[in-house]
């Protein structure tokens, strides 16, 4: 089983929104919350991987995009 893959799909909004959330928690000092360097081997993988993916990370209007993508993912009031 060690050497299984597993594939999740994320739209270019989810792409962006999560690779910015990660690269805040990868600055984080959150050794309390994740106490088992285990938990980062994959965190750092994801990381990696959606960096190179999402080409609007260098983007000028990086900012921009990601509070589009932001809004376009929250759910709508009622």
């Amino acid at each position: 089983m060690g050497d299984s893959q597993v594939t999740i799909k994320l739209t270019s909004d989810e792409a962006l929104v999560l690779s910015d959330w990660l690269e805040k928690l990868q600055m984080t000092d959150l050794s309390r919350l994740v106490d088992d360097p285990a938990v980062w081997v994959p965190i750092h993988r994801i990381a990696g991987t959606l960096d190179r993916s999402v080409a609007r990370l260098f983007a000028p209007d990086y900012d921009q995009r990601l509070e589009a993508a932001r809004r376009r993912l929250r759910p709508e009031a009622d």
